[in-house]
């Protein structure tokens, strides 16, 4: 498991050619990344700081399901509203084919 000092010095490394860096394999295990885990790259003045995204997405996750549950939601009830999100979604992003489909549907002819 990862150290909870807040700010540790854990090794040195340099960029390749193609601007890669490598992290040293006890901390790729320690953290559980895998080859080709995705990273937020924050600039914090002259340093930059990697978060593994991982970690963020599950926070992010846990944060959303913890309020969901404070409001009484359960999952069936976030699954009724999909179908009317996606339809959302979709005429937002494409509203002619959206109009288009509305129009179709109207006439009884549902694809």
């Amino acid at each position: 498991m990862a150290s909870t000092t807040p700010v540790e010095y854990l090794a040195h490394t340099r960029i390749g050619e193609k601007g890669q860096l490598t992290i040293p394999k006890q901390y790729r295990d320690e953290l559980h990344l895998s080859t080709g885990a995705p990273f937020a790259v924050l600039r914090i003045g002259a340093g930059l700081m990697l978060i593994p995204e991982q970690e963020r997405f599950e926070t992010l996750c846990n944060s959303i399901a913890s309020g969901l549950h404070a409001l009484g939601l359960e999952r069936d009830d976030l699954l009724s509203t999909l179908q009317d999100a996606r339809d959302e979604v979709f005429a937002r992003q494409y509203p002619e084919m959206a109009a288009a489909e509305l129009s179709r549907v109207r006439r009884g002819k549902v694809r």
